[in-house]
């Protein structure tokens, strides 16, 4: 098992990585109600790091007070005190030889708990709130941003990547998948917009290109700077871009261009194969890969080996994240490699909450 292709070390972002091995952002609701990190997050996101995990991406953190945040007791990144507190989380990390990312959010129109959202166009979400992140009934319909406030929304990934970087983060992700506003930018259905940011691909991706420029422009170049994209909506399960594989190519020409260190290809239901694929073993992570040359991280179900194993061998990822496994079982990688029994996992360890006491009292 120790020769697995998962478990060999790579040289990525001229960093030695001990595996291929990501722990997937999941949301666990256990921040202080200042968006503080606690010493039971730093145990838990630790934990990962003496399991074995070569990589791990944060929850999603909201970047500004003016409608970034997605639910009650999220972490943050937008003043000092925010930041200092994720200090003890990266330090406990760095113990092992583990990178650890930031993953930064706006939740755009998909806020769990405020009524006043923001988006690129006034359109109500469907679906509706998840109860597991304190969220009940239906969404609101959101105010269609101005330029001042995508001003201001960039300007919040850019700080909260600053703040990251003083927190001792390896990196940040860029959250632009899953439905979040992000993702609401590049979805035609979900933006209307007349303006530089509405209509082409080129324009839908424009506020993208430039949160990534406007972060490598205030970090050192040795900081790492990824993106996080997906077709599936957390609201919206169903959703397929109407073009298919021709979306997924003219998306990855505008990654190209920006330039990430990394591009984080998101499933929503976990089923790599259902919902990446385009037909004749093509897969979004596949295009960008192939259009690109950057590395790429696949999601979707990979603590199945034969399936990591045919993504990284088939050249869809360069390193695998996992979600689910790693939660229930945070030694995931150090067990796997020794043929050691597994904690498996099983939906009560997320519902009906998320919160990291949760998990621990039900496993």
């Amino acid at each position: 098992m120790k020769h697995h292709p998962i478990f060999q070390n790579a040289i990525i972002w001229q960093r030695e990585l001990i595996n291929r091995t990501v722990v997937a952002p999941m949301s666990r609701v256990s921040a202080t109600a200042d968006g503080l990190v606690t010493d039971e997050m730093k145990d838990y996101y630790s934990a990962f790091a003496i399991g074995g995990f070569g990589v791990i991406i944060t929850e999603g953190i909201y970047t500004d007070v003016y409608g970034s945040q997605s639910y009650n007791n999220q972490p943050a990144l937008v003043n000092q005190a925010q930041s200092t507190s994720w200090e003890k989380v990266t330090r406990a990390v760095h113990e092992s030889p583990t990178l650890i990312f930031a993953q930064l959010m706006h939740a755009g129109a998909l806020s769990q708990y405020s009524e006043n959202t923001l988006a690129p166009s006034a359109l109500k979400p469907i679906g509706t709130k998840m109860c597991s992140y304190g969220g009940q009934g239906a969404f609101p319909t959101p105010k269609e941003m101005d330029l001042t406030d995508i001003e201001r929304m960039k300007q919040g990934f850019i700080n909260g990547a600053v703040n990251a970087y003083k927190a001792g983060f390896d990196g940040v992700e860029i959250h632009g998948a899953n439905g979040y506003l992000l993702d609401q930018f590049l979805t035609p259905e979900l933006n209307h917009r007349n303006d530089q940011y509405g209509g082409t691909m080129q324009n839908r991706f424009r506020v993208i290109a430039e949160i990534i420029a406007g972060i490598k422009a205030s970090v050192p170049q040795s900081f790492i700077v990824g993106l996080r994209v997906s077709e599936g909506k957390v609201n919206d399960l169903t959703y397929r871009w109407k073009h298919g594989i021709e979306t997924a190519k003219e998306l990855a020409e505008e990654i190209k261009v920006s330039k990430p260190d990394f591009v984080h290809v998101a499933v929503q239901t976990g089923q790599w194969e259902r919902d990446s694929f385009f037909g004749d073993g093509i897969s979004l992570a596949s295009v960008i890969r192939q259009a690109t040359g950057i590395p790429v991280i696949a999601n979707g179900g990979f603590h199945n080996l034969e399936k990591a194993e045919v993504a990284l061998k088939d050249n869809h990822a360069t390193l695998v994240a996992i979600g689910k496994a790693a939660l229930a079982d945070p030694h995931w990688v150090m067990k796997t490699m020794n043929g050691l029994p597994l904690i498996s996992f099983h939906r009560e360890m997320l519902w009906p909450e998320a919160t990291l006491s949760h998990t621990r009292k039900i496993v």
